[in-house]
C-alpha cells in the first residue's frame, strides 16, 4: 500500500504547472458542457451547480494527473473503479438527478442507467489526458 501511496504522490507532484492549468480549464469547461448538454437532453444533472467544480476539479483532475503515464486501456480501467464509485455515490445521496424515462432509460433499461453513465464517462481519464497532451504539445510549439 505505501509504494501505492507513494506513485500516486510522486504523479501529483511531477505534473508540470502548465498542464495542471490545461487541465482545470479544459474539465471545467467539460463539466460545464456536460452539464448543461444532460439538461438540455433531460439525461441528467447536478443538483447542485458546485458539484461541476468538486468532481470535475477536485476529483477528476487529480485522478487524471496520477493515471496521465499509464496505456489508453489502463487508464479506462480505473476510470470504471472511480466513475463507478461517483455515480453511485451521486445517484444515492442524490446529489445526481437522473430524468425519468430519458434516452438511457429508454436504451439500457432504468436499471442499467447509472452503469451506463460510468462506462461512458471512464472515458474521460485517457481521453482528457489525450487532449491536455494534445493542448500542451501545442503551446509548447508557440
Amino acid at each position: 500500500m505505501q509504494k501505492e501511496l507513494n506513485w500516486i504522490w510522486t504523479e501529483l507532484k511531477t505534473v508540470e504547472k502548465q498542464k495542471l492549468w490545461i487541465y482545470t480549464l479544459l474539465y471545467l469547461l467539460w463539466g460545464w458542457g456536460m452539464n448543461l448538454f444532460g439538461q438540455y437532453m433531460e439525461i441528467a444533472r447536478f443538483t447542485h451547480w458546485w458539484q461541476i467544480i468538486t468532481v470535475y476539479l477536485l476529483y477528476m483532475v487529480p485522478i487524471s494527473v496520477v493515471l496521465r503515464n499509464q496505456s489508453f486501456h489502463r487508464q479506462y480501467a480505473y476510470g470504471l473503479i472511480f466513475m463507478g464509485l461517483l455515480e453511485f455515490g451521486g445517484y444515492t445521496f442524490h446529489t445526481s438527478y437522473a430524468y425519468p424515462n430519458n434516452l438511457l432509460d429508454q436504451f439500457f433499461s432504468e436499471r442499467n442507467f447509472s452503469l451506463a453513465m460510468a462506462l461512458f464517462f471512464a472515458f474521460y481519464f485517457p481521453l482528457g489526458n489525450a487532449a491536455v497532451n494534445w493542448i500542451y504539445q501545442k503551446l509548447k510549439k508557440n
